[in-house]
């Protein structure tokens, strides 16, 4: 008798249906990966002056993160230690001084420390250092904030690092953006009716960029046949074309650190669980992913650019922006599309990726692991 060995397939599954709108496992995803992982959750840039505050949601929880009067950021779960009212009620502002809880009027330091419980705090059995506002891990990583809700954090270097380092080659090519000393030249939120993983997946490939992105195929044509760039490779702009803009044009000169072989490339990094990077020569984009619900994604794209070109009188971000405010438009409709076929019977088991988008696979298999099947 022979046996015969077949290679392994060039197609692979992808989750199946329910992974993408039932509510139990979107909860178990918030508990196991959104708050056990580092999470961004914007610019510090965004709060410059001691007592400027922004609430966000990280898994289940709501988070202050504000800046201090050592002018460091911070954050704290936002909930009073006497009752647990919510203590910050606005999404964003700025504070006098300290934090105050309105319920009973709690206050607390911008270093979350108790000053202040009426009728209380001077009781010889009332430790006030035991109920400051509790911590959240923050660090500030190329400009930007990240979270962690987990009791013993892992360092986010490491979380980041290896990803960045192997779509380089090293990680010494991405310092030369400098991401962290540009700011910011426009910002756009969207509200999409997707599942988070739909939304990353769509990022992941570019199978689909030649039917639904012939504006973007145009400026990068490596993508109109869906092509993959990993392990240093990358996107180039087509020849003629000067810049990723809506004319293709350049109306800004590189980012200083580059060098001449950096320049007219684009790399796109998914930065798990929330982060998608997007460099070019002259500028670099974000997408922050912030999860609603199961079928439903708040994404925040911040444009940034180099601090001495925006001193210009003349400089306007736009022809950067509207070029890719059309791409992600264009994207979050298919997003929606697949959201909407995830419920039906058809995809009940999944369905399969093809070669170009087999890497894919990669996202479908961090998420089972996080979730422990």
């Amino acid at each position: 008798m022979t046996t015969t060995t077949r290679p392994e397939s060039s197609f692979a599954s992808t989750l199946p249906g329910r992974y993408y709108y039932d509510p139990a496992l979107y909860a178990l995803e918030q508990e196991r990966i959104f708050s056990q992982m580092w999470v961004c959750v914007g610019r510090a840039e965004q709060l410059l002056e001691p007592g400027a505050y922004q609430v966000v949601t990280v898994g289940q929880e709501s988070v202050i993160v504000v800046r201090n009067r050592s002018n460091e950021l911070q954050a704290f779960l936002n909930v009073c230690r006497h009752r647990g009212a919510r203590v910050c009620t606005e999404a964003s502002g700025q504070l006098k001084g300290s934090i105050q809880c309105r319920y009973h009027a709690w206050t607390y330091g911008l270093d979350g420390r108790l000053l202040g419980a009426p009728n209380v705090l001077n009781d010889e059995q009332f430790d006030r250092t035991q109920f400051g506002l509790l911590s959240v891990a923050l660090t500030v990583w190329e400009g930007t904030i990240w979270l962690n809700l987990s009791d013993n954090p892992s360092s986010l270097d490491d979380q980041l690092r290896t990803t960045i380092s192997g779509r380089f080659g090293s990680y010494e090519p991405f310092l030369r953006y400098g991401v962290g000393q540009l700011k910011v030249g426009k910002t756009i939120t969207y509200e999409v009716n997707s599942n988070w993983k739909l939304i990353i997946e769509n990022f992941m490939e570019c199978y689909h960029c030649g039917p639904m992105h012939p504006e973007l195929c145009d400026l990068l044509p490596g993508y109109r046949n869906g092509a993959v760039y990993s392990d240093g490779d990358s996107a180039m702009l087509a020849d003629g074309v000067e810049a990723f803009t809506v004319t293709g044009k350049a109306s800004r000169p590189h980012l200083p650190g580059l060098l001449p072989e950096d320049l007219r490339r684009y790399y796109g990094i998914e930065l798990l669980p929330n982060m998608l990077l997007n460099l070019f020569h002259d500028h670099v984009l974000i997408h922050t992913l912030y999860p609603q619900a199961p079928n439903h994604t708040r994404i925040v794209c911040d444009w940034l650019f180099d601090p001495v070109v925006m001193q210009d009188s003349e400089f306007d971000p736009m022809d950067a922006v509207n070029i890719f405010d059309l791409v992600n438009r264009q994207d979050w409709e298919v997003c929606q599309w697949t959201q909407q076929g995830m419920t039906s019977k058809a995809y009940k088991n999944g369905g399969i990726y093809v070669p170009n988008e087999r890497h894919i696979r990669g996202l479908c298999d961090f998420v089972l692991a996080k979730l422990g099947e």
